[in-house]
């Protein structure tokens, strides 16, 4: 998730229970020109391991370039995100706009396969739109030519977001006897009751969980807990909350700089500290101000203040 899945947030779900983590997805055309933005986007901690990095582009020749300035961070795995449906992504030919092109996106990922000793994997949707759903044929090209494992959001381009995820089609992949590489699911994964679904009814290797766990690193430990015991874990009490919240800004400023942190944490605040009545002020202090000071000051007000509230 791009300018959400930064090393800070990452080192805190992997803390909490997440078996792979990715990095934001990185543009392969960043990465050759040596952009600021794009080549911050590598470095890793060890403590995420196993991490993958995940690129995008529809140029070949940068996207093979890309793989080697990726292999000098030694990540686990190679990532190439065709699932993405942002305009300024799409217009471009990468992300989801590639499913308008399948021998485009086979004859990258086969080339990605060859340059690398690492394994590559690949994100991407059910397709363009309801009318051109390819993804069993898509699903099966990507195996034939080397990739390790496939993560299937379950819309396509066209609907970005709207609507409900179908999971259907990414069961038909997994169920389909040609395949044997690992297939996750994502989108609309937004409870531990939802994760099970996904594996026991849609009989799917793993979940894909993105916007569910921004302000709720937990989420990872939560689904756990519940497939092993059949319940939900005891909510996560304030004084937890407000020490992630703590060690997310003190990463994200140790890692990014002051302004970039705050700024770049601002949206995980919300979800840290949902529910609580009577607390917009406290909330427009950790979103508006741009010193840290006076964030770290507003979240000591919130423990003192909110340390007996039940979630």
């Amino acid at each position: 998730m791009e300018d959400v899945s930064d090393p800070p947030f990452r080192a805190l779900c992997k803390e909490q229970g997440a078996d792979v983590v990715y990095t934001e997805f990185i543009s392969s055309e960043g990465l050759i020109r040596d952009a600021a933005k794009s080549t911050m986007k590598l470095d890793i901690y060890e403590k995420e391991r196993p991490v993958g990095i995940q690129i995008f582009g529809a140029n070949l020749d940068s996207m093979l370039k890309s793989v080697e300035i990726v292999e000098k961070s030694n990540p686990d795995i190679i990532d190439i995100n065709f699932g993405c449906p942002v305009k300024k992504v799409v217009s471009k030919g990468a992300g989801a706009g590639i499913l308008k092109d399948i021998d485009l996106m086979e004859k990258l990922t086969a080339e990605m396969v060859k340059r690398t000793h690492l394994p590559i994997t690949v994100k991407t949707r059910l397709g363009w739109d309801h009318d051109s759903i390819k993804i069993l044929e898509v699903a099966e090209r990507l195996q034939d030519v080397g990739c390790k494992a496939i993560s299937i959001h379950g819309r396509t381009r066209s609907q970005l977001y709207k609507g409900e995820a179908n999971w259907k089609p990414i069961a038909e992949v997994k169920n389909n006897p040609r395949m044997h590489i690992p297939i996750f699911g994502n989108g609309d994964v937004d409870t531990p009751e939802r994760a099970l679904e996904m594996r026991n009814v849609y009989g799917l290797d793993g979940c894909m969980i993105g916007r569910a766990t921004i302000g709720n690193p937990w989420f990872f430990k939560q689904v756990k807990y519940f497939f092993e015991n059949g319940e939900h874990l005891a909510p996560i009490n304030m004084t937890e909350r407000v020490n992630a919240a703590r060690r997310h800004l003190q990463m994200a400023i140790d890692w990014k700089g002051e302004k970039l942190g705050v700024f770049e944490t601002r949206r995980h605040y919300t979800n840290y500290f949902r529910g609580i009545p009577h607390f917009k002020e406290y909330r427009m202090k950790m979103v508006t101000s741009d010193d840290s000071k006076d964030v770290f000051a507003a979240f000591d007000e919130v423990e003192e203040k909110f340390s007996s509230f039940k979630f």
